[in-house]
């Protein structure tokens, strides 16, 4: 792996790690780092009930608040990327995201634990926006698997993490768990946020000839005028609302199938089941996501999408049918996150392909905002689920699923392809006439 060098970047002088892998690596870390955010809130839910009795929808309405802030205002957030640089943006989403689950670590009324939503889901945005945006525009070459590479980072990044915040809430309280793991978290991506450049391709990196790419740079309101973006908006929101179900849920789901706490032995350690697939489920999500993103350079984004949308369907109708053993549960838990997490690369690099590549960050934020549109149904699912039965919720779900990965084939695929070969006519047209114009001049 090399990386080459550049200059000129926020004012900063060459440095060695201001080559686009390290930079890569830089938001990879930011990513894991934050991703507890989500992916460990479902260990505090039933600590946090347990002492205030608020219901758990009620406190999965905090989840809910913390997705939609942290998407809706990702746009605003990879607008100031594109202005300003990553290493402010970072810094404030490191300060906000530990302030976030210090608040959490205190709170002791609803009206608290939703403010800490809304911070902390701030500082989520700012991290994760600035970093998508980031490799996207790093890795014009290879934008799945930069994207992938990125948004594992936040897949995977609970997995290193989770089995010890499981155990201090068990030995110290979920309060010590949101306190320490908060501050922790918010100084290493500060520390990371100050060795960010902007992003400077090297000579000689040019875009996948293997997959479609708009020569055309659109702005966000410009994009979200085009119908191909809310088609692809749609397909997001579908196949992300049962991602989050499982996200925000799976700790309920296994404590009402009865073996949430049934001891399971984890490379020589005897754990609960609910940590062991907590810990699986990040890998998981993690690993899909780079792969997911390489595997669509090659075979075009929406052949990607209706494999792995499908496989996400039919996980969730196994889940639903064999998740009553335990054991099934640890298969069929981990293949949900496996066939989803992949949306978070295999989406960017296509909003990246549309619509261009100069306004990436702010335009891959405004295509997030579909992951907080489907989080508004994740506290539907606690009240449709009310008596412990799930099946209702997993048969939506893979409905949902199933229908965008055939969509994405059938409808999207021929829509996208008009829109950059339309785009792309205009854009050689244009130059042509720009080209002819001096010659015209001098005759």
């Amino acid at each position: 792996m090399t990386s080459t060098p550049i200059s000129g970047n926020d004012g900063a002088p060459d440095k060695f790690y201001h080559g686009r892998w390290y930079q890569l690596i830089f938001g990879i870390v930011c990513m894991a780092l934050v991703a507890n955010l989500q992916y460990a809130w479902t260990l505090f839910v039933n600590p946090i009930d347990a002492k205030y009795q608020w219901g758990k929808a009620a406190i999965q309405l905090s989840f809910s608040i913390f997705i939609v802030v942290e998407t809706w205002l990702v746009p605003v957030e990879g607008w100031l990327v594109d202005k300003f640089g990553p290493r402010p943006v970072i810094a404030l989403g490191a300060v906000l995201a530990a302030l976030g689950w210090t608040i959490n670590s205190y709170a002791s009324s609803l009206t608290e634990l939703y403010v800490a939503a809304v911070i902390s889901g701030i500082g989520a945005g700012c991290v994760y926006g600035t970093a998508v945006g980031n490799a996207l525009k790093w890795f014009p070459d290879k934008r799945g698997l930069a994207a992938g590479l990125t948004a594992a980072g936040f897949g995977a990044g609970a997995a290193l993490t989770v089995i010890p915040i499981a155990n201090m809430i068990q030995t110290s309280g979920y309060e010590a768990a949101f306190l320490n793991f908060g501050i922790i978290q918010g100084v290493i991506i500060f520390i990371m946020a100050l060795l960010m450049v902007r992003p400077k391709v090297p000579k000689g990196i040019v875009p996948s000839v293997r997959v479609a790419s708009c020569k055309v740079d659109f702005t966000s309101g410009q994009m979200i005028k085009a119908p191909v973006f809310w088609v692809i908006y749609i397909l997001f929101v579908a196949v992300a609302a049962g991602g989050l179900m499982a996200t925000a849920q799976i700790g309920p789901i296994a404590k009402d199938y009865g073996f949430a706490k049934m001891p399971i032995s984890y490379f020589g350690d005897v754990l609960p089941l609910l940590t062991v697939v907590l810990s699986i489920d990040s890998l998981a999500n993690g690993f899909t996501r780079p792969l997911c993103g390489f595997i669509s350079d090659r075979i075009g984004r929406e052949n990607t999408m209706m494999l792995v949308f499908v496989g996400e369907g039919l996980a969730l109708l196994g889940l639903m049918t064999f998740g009553h053993d335990p054991y099934m549960f640890l298969v069929f838990a981990p293949l949900v996150f496996l066939f989803w997490g992949e949306i978070f690369s295999i989406f960017p690099a296509t909003c990246a392909d549309t619509f261009g590549v100069k306004n990436a960050a702010a335009n891959a934020g405004t295509l997030y905002t579909a992951k907080g549109t489907a989080s508004l149904l994740v506290p539907l699912t606690s009240l449709f689920a009310a008596k412990g039965d799930w099946n209702r919720v997993f048969i939506a779900a893979a409905a949902m699923t199933i229908a965008a990965g055939l969509a994405a084939k059938f409808v999207l695929e021929p829509m996208r392809a008009r829109w950059i070969a339309n785009a792309n006519q205009r854009h050689s047209e244009a130059e042509a006439a720009a080209a002819t114009a001096p010659q015209a001049a001098r005759s």
